[in-house]
């Protein structure tokens, strides 16, 4: 799943916001964060790729949200709050116990996968409404699978220069083990997983970009795009923008006062 691009958002009448907060120690490995967010109004959220998967409670039911490579739109409802924890690149198809190649973009729900596991855990979700014990209830979750994931093939991946066929003999494996070990553990190949890595990377520099700290040409050179243009291709591809255009949704926010709601 996705970072939205708009942690808070207000209109008149209505308030959304978006909040993460760090895993516990123990499950740094697996979980790259929870978090807690609030609808405020209908809509249908952006959710832009990561290479990750989350686990989501919104009230109703336990879901995994994978992407596939380019951004989704998943209708939430107003005023819905939505509890989740975000599994590291890399770690989903282990924990989840299933290639991630086999999933499809968007929502599953959790019982299709782990059956009464998941629909226990959904009882107990749905008994509070408070959200720090619902992020509670999915970290149980996630650490009563036990699984510490091999995360050695993504530590490079995304960086300039990076070539997978350098990175498999590093492991010891052949191209075509290390394309089925990114299948399993990301649902891509590992072009993909470079350019949604890097592109991940870039959406880290808009906040610079918004206060003219840097340039759009200065950031693309340094991800290892070979210009801007190829920036912009890969922008398109995997959020439907623009880098401009994202550039002017952190300008929007920086300019939005720091009031936060939430977990």
């Amino acid at each position: 799943m996705g970072v939205p691009l708009r942690p808070l958002a207000v209109t008149a009448s209505t308030r959304s916001s978006y909040r993460e907060v760090a895993p516990p120690p123990a499950l740094a490995d697996v979980l790259a964060c929870g978090w807690h967010g609030r609808t405020g109004w209908a809509r249908p959220l952006r959710v832009l790729p990561d290479g990750c998967a989350d686990l989501v409670w919104d009230g109703d039911a336990l879901t995994v949200v994978v992407t596939a490579g380019a951004s989704l739109r998943l209708w939430v409802p107003a005023a819905a709050s939505r509890v989740g924890v975000r599994l590291r690149c890399g770690a989903a198809g282990a924990v989840l116990g299933t290639p991630m190649a086999d999933l499809p973009a968007g929502a599953t729900r959790l019982s299709d996968l782990w059956g009464a596991i998941a629909r226990r855990a959904s009882e107990v979700l749905a008994a509070t409404e408070d959200p720090l014990l619902q992020r509670e209830v999915l970290e149980d979750l996630v650490a009563s699978r036990g699984v510490t994931p091999d995360r050695r093939v993504l530590a490079t991946l995304g960086w300039p220069g990076t070539r997978t066929t350098d990175i498999a003999g590093e492991l010891g494996v052949s191209d075509r083990a290390l394309r089925r070990h990114l299948a399993h553990a990301v649902g891509a190949g590992p072009k993909q997983v470079h350019r949604i890595r890097r592109f991940q990377r870039f959406l880290r520099r808009l906040e610079s970009l918004a206060a003219r700290r840097t340039s759009l040409a200065a950031v693309a050179a340094d991800l290892g795009y070979a210009d801007q243009s190829h920036l912009g291709r890969d922008c398109r591809r995997l959020s439907g923008s623009s880098p401009a255009a994202l550039v002017r949704v952190a300008e929007s926010s920086r300019r939005r006062p720091p009031r936060r709601s939430g977990a």
